[in-house]
């Protein structure tokens, strides 16, 4: 059984306010830290940085737990929360936060809900929900009959492109890999390779997370579309060369925690809790 009582909530936007209620329920006491801005909207007691780090027997930050390695993200605090302060209570109790890397100091307690491959396939899913409901406002036309490019054959590529197909979108997907090629016309897709991409398409969603879309494929690709950019920054497009192309780039980051932050949130319930079972804690 775990000996963790209690969970201390520190900064993020609703995806950890949905994490927090959530667990709650089942049972645990919850301390919520860098709320300021909606404490009252959302039914928690917002506590003070530094007392909340003593009062629980666990922290959970945010995905990304900072931005600038010196401040917790704290989207939704009055004022900012040092990334310091977290030193006086590593090696006392376990830590778990999204992309740990961003932290300037390491520790074993710390721990990266966002690594395991659960977290990532479960999240392509509000990811996925998230771009399509970006594209319904951005683009003119219907989902419906469009010429959509979902480029990369990963775990949101693969989502992303049978929702789209779902919904009756003309649908290309790009991929590196033969193997990836062949299971995308296996799904009653198109396939192109990832180097060759060009075509006319109302609609292109970028997963690769690095400069795909420069200016040469930009403008065999890109004309007339409306291109969603999910990669993490720097992003997969050539700003200038878009511009230059009035090819409108909509770099879409943190898509879960504006579409479906309750869901969202309790992915990341999930993900702790299975480190907690894995590692005994």
């Amino acid at each position: 059984m775990s000996k963790i009582q209690s969970f201390g909530i520190i900064g993020g936007d609703k995806r950890q306010l949905y994490c927090g209620k959530s667990m709650e329920k089942d049972g645990y006491r919850i301390v919520y830290s860098g709320f300021e801005k909606i404490c009252g909207s959302f039914d928690i007691d917002n506590t003070p940085f530094l007392t909340a780090l003593k009062e629980c027997d666990a922290l959970i930050l945010p995905l990304p737990c900072s931005r600038d390695g010196k401040t917790v993200n704290c989207p939704l605090a009055d004022t900012p929360l040092a990334v310091e302060n977290l030193k006086t209570v590593i090696g006392q109790k376990p830590v778990f936060c999204g992309m740990k890397n961003k932290l300037t100091f390491h520790d074993e307690c710390i721990y990266d809900y966002a690594e395991g491959e659960a977290f990532a396939v479960e999240n392509a899913v509000p990811t996925g929900e998230g771009a399509i409901e970006l594209a319904m406002r951005e683009y003119d036309g219907t989902i419906h009959g469009s010429r959509c490019l979902v480029t990369g054959y990963g775990r949101i590529g693969r989502i992303l492109s049978a929702m789209l197909k779902g919904l009756g979108a003309d649908v290309t997907v790009s991929a590196r890999n033969e193997r990836d090629l062949a299971y995308i016309r296996s799904a009653g897709m198109k396939a192109i390779h990832s180097e060759r991409l060009a075509g006319q398409f109302d609609l292109i969603f970028n997963t690769v997370p690095h400069v795909l879309f420069d200016s040469r494929t930009l403008a065999a690709s890109a004309v007339g579309s409306v291109l969603i950019d999910l990669a993490s920054m720097p992003g997969g497009v050539d700003h200038e060369g878009a511009q230059r192309l009035s090819v409108p780039v909509l770099h879409a980051l943190s898509l879960p925690g504006k579409a479906a932050p309750k869901t969202s949130g309790i992915i990341i319930k999930n993900a702790v809790y299975h480190i907690i079972r894995e590692e005994g804690l």
